[in-house]
């Protein structure tokens, strides 16, 4: 039984999971990383849970948004308070102080900020500075600074323990990987994240693994950088979970008003939007959200997704970022071959735009989300499948073994080049990370489940390029992508 194996191999790696448990966390506005953390915290071996032990615990150390008030109120009354939160860090060059922010309790607009104290600064320094947001159990206090006359109140840092419950061992994970031959593996990963594989069924009610790997599409900008990808989908497909719940290195746009300011850089502040701070920036609902200049963001975000660099007026900082556009579709799109774009956003939908998406997620073929499709059983814990994804992103050596494996011609399109290889190096560190040189992956491997579903991939780009910029794209050697082979 694979669930056996699974508990066996990852040992304390792994989480019962539940669809009531599921539900009883979602209530608590719990993403699944911070559920898994907190079941294995309150479960004993069997996998049950203590349910008033992680009621304490959430009332105690996770404050809902409303809370910050009341901890502002009893640190003006001389308590220390004590808590988890999102942490964001940065080193103020005209002051000489650490300065940090709370963005899930408004920021420094909200008033959620203040300074670190200098011994916590030096102690956490690499964990603290060395990338953008991290999570961890803080301790605030407020003290006063300034001078007799004129008196300033400030928040202060003087503690910090990193919310960071696993060790991630890749050369473990690896080994791990190799215990499972593929089909096992395509489970483990869904049940990881939250599904029952047994909920992928076709027509004709048989558990479809291709429609397994259409769904697993979705992590590719998970575990490499600057994945750009396209969902198009019905209602109720379960997008918006997994690029929400499923990690807290991403961020998902739902609605409002998206300014330069916070998606690209922000002029006044000199400091990196969105596309900085995270793995991926996703638009969940693509058609609902309005564009503050969108001209100015569609050719900022043209340069980013061409050379992953964000610049400001007066600054240019690098950038990892996926960009994630995900929309909602009628049944009489469903056709690769008609325009699936016309409509999902000014800023996406020309054509030079468009050609910097590396591929296209046909969302009608992943099955409407149910209750049947929710995990249940012993798997990996989903925020230790997160980080591992997260470390992934950094291995140069899958890009390596993928150039090694396939060719092209010389004068082959070079984004259709990019944008291919880029998807089979993502495929290939999720579908089969233990392969460490181009002699570990059968030539049928790779192409089934690497190469040919990139291509489709970012064919189904070319086809929408085709339909609506005919004159640029819909010409004698533009019309398809490349020949891309394996070439061992």
């Amino acid at each position: 039984m694979l669930e056996n194996k699974v508990k066996e191999i990852f040992a304390d790696m792994v989480v019962l999971k539940d669809p009531q448990r599921s539900e009883c966390f979602s209530n608590l506005s719990m993403p699944s990383y911070m559920r898994d953390w907190l079941v294995m915290k309150f479960s004993d071996e069997d996998g049950s849970v203590d349910y008033d032990s992680v009621r304490r615990y959430i009332k105690k150390y996770i404050p809902g948004k409303d809370d910050f008030e009341q901890y502002k109120f009893q640190m003006i009354n001389g308590e220390e308070v004590q808590f988890l939160a999102r942490v964001r860090v940065n080193v103020d060059i005209k002051t000489g102080k650490t300065r940090f922010e709370l963005p899930d309790f408004g920021g420094a607009r909200g008033g959620a900020a203040g300074i670190v104290a200098n011994d916590v600064a030096d102690e956490w320094q690499a964990t603290l500075l060395h990338e953008s947001e991290n999570w961890g159990i803080i301790t605030l206090e407020w003290l006063l600074e300034g001078t007799a006359s004129r008196p300033r109140g400030v928040i202060s840092m003087i503690d910090y323990k990193p919310f960071c419950p696993y060790f991630i061992d890749m050369d473990f994970f690896r080994e791990a990987r190799k215990e499972f031959n593929i089909h096992e593996w395509i489970d483990v990963i869904l049940m990881a994240i939250d599904y029952n594989p047994d909920g992928y069924v076709d027509e004709k009610g048989q558990i479809s693994e291709e429609k397994k790997l259409c769904f697993l599409r979705r992590l590719l900008p998970f575990v490499e950088k600057r994945v750009n990808l396209i969902e198009l989908a019905p209602k109720g497909t379960g997008k918006s979970y997994v690029f929400e719940k499923i990690s807290k290195r991403g961020w998902l746009i739902s609605g409002g008003t998206v300014s330069r300011a916070s998606l690209i850089y922000d002029n006044a502040k000199k400091t990196g939007g969105l596309l900085t701070r995270f793995d991926y920036v996703g638009f969940d609902e693509v058609q609902s959200i309005t564009f503050e200049q969108p001209g100015q963001i569609q050719q900022a975000l043209k340069h980013y997704m061409e050379f992953g660099e964000i610049k400001g007026f007066d600054a240019a900082l690098t950038a990892e970022a996926g960009v994630i556009v995900l929309g909602n579709i009628n049944a009489e799109k469903f056709d690769i071959n008609k325009n699936m774009v016309e409509h999902i956003s000014e800023v996406f939908g020309e054509s030079a735009t468009l050609d910097r998406f590396h591929g296209f997620i046909p969302g009608w073929e992943i099955p409407r989300m149910t209750t049947g499709m929710i995990a249940h059983g012993w798997a990996i814990n989903t925020e230790y499948f997160a980080e591992v994804m997260h470390e992934l992103r950094s291995d140069l050596s899958y890009a390596s073994i993928v150039e090694e494996l396939i060719s092209y011609n010389s004068n082959s399109d070079k984004r259709d080049i990019m944008a291919i290889k880029r998807l089979c190096t993502a495929f290939l560190k999720l579908l089969f990370p233990h392969v460490q040189s181009a002699d570990d992956i059968s030539r049928e491997d790779f192409e089934h489940y690497c190469l040919n579903p990139a291509l489709e991939m970012r064919g189904v780009i070319k086809k929408q390029l085709c339909i609506i910029d005919p004159k640029e794209f819909d010409v004698p050697g533009k019309r398809t992508i490349p020949e891309v082979i394996y070439s061992r």
